[in-house]
């Protein structure tokens, strides 16, 4: 997803991801601007889903 994709729709991203995942904070789901390796690896480590399945993952949402 490129980063003005995740800029432009996160807050529903966020919404949708915290309904499949409700032990998400917001802490993990901070969306910070060129950041979002970070925010990948943090929803790896709670889903155990690999980069490639979380960045999949949330294109389709």
């Amino acid at each position: 997803m490129s980063e003005l994709t995740w800029k432009g729709r996160w807050n529903e991203i966020k919404g949708k991801v915290k309904q499949q995942y409700a032990d998400l904070t917001d802490d993990d789901l901070l969306y910070a601007e060129g950041q979002e390796d970070e925010l990948v690896g943090k929803l790896q480590k709670k889903t155990g889903k690999t980069a490639d399945e979380v960045n999949s993952w949330l294109n389709d949402l």
